[in-house]
């Protein structure tokens, strides 16, 4: 896993618990992903220029420790597969002392400008082999 992405818990993403509210982690992830393709060299915008795009189609989370305001998070993913037109990331937010709080994972669909499904780009699977410890399966 890389870490790319790290935030501060605002009061607004607290509930009335005083916890981090679960579904502001899927906003952590999505920040994550964002982070991650511009570590890898391909950030989003570069995505719209190759005329390519993704929709998310399922998202897993598990979740293990609760985060309060003002902590500090820091998220890491790593992409575990990639098939034909699908991008399967694998994703964990710890806290400062490196605990586990949430982990899980995303799946992406590589759409064309009609939103129909297309292949993945041989740019993007370079990309992240390039940047990864351990390639994707299958790539």
């Amino acid at each position: 896993m890389h870490e790319v992405y790290e935030n501060v818990v605002r009061f607004e993403e607290t509930d009335a618990q005083g916890i981090v509210f679960y579904g502001n982690y899927v906003t952590f992830q999505d920040e994550t992903f964002t982070a991650y393709l511009e570590a890898i060299g391909y950030p989003y915008s570069s995505l719209k220029e190759a005329d390519w795009d993704v929709h998310v189609v399922h998202i897993d989370l598990d979740y293990r420790r609760s985060a309060e305001f003002r902590d500090r998070l820091r998220n890491a993913v790593r992409v575990s597969a990639i098939t034909e037109s699908s991008i399967e990331f694998e994703y964990e937010c710890r806290n400062d002392e490196g605990e586990v709080l949430v982990e899980g994972g995303v799946v992406h669909v590589a759409v064309d400008e009609s939103g129909e499904p297309t292949r993945v780009p041989d740019e993007f699977r370079e990309a992240v082999v390039d940047f990864q410890d351990v390639a994707p399966d299958p790539v």
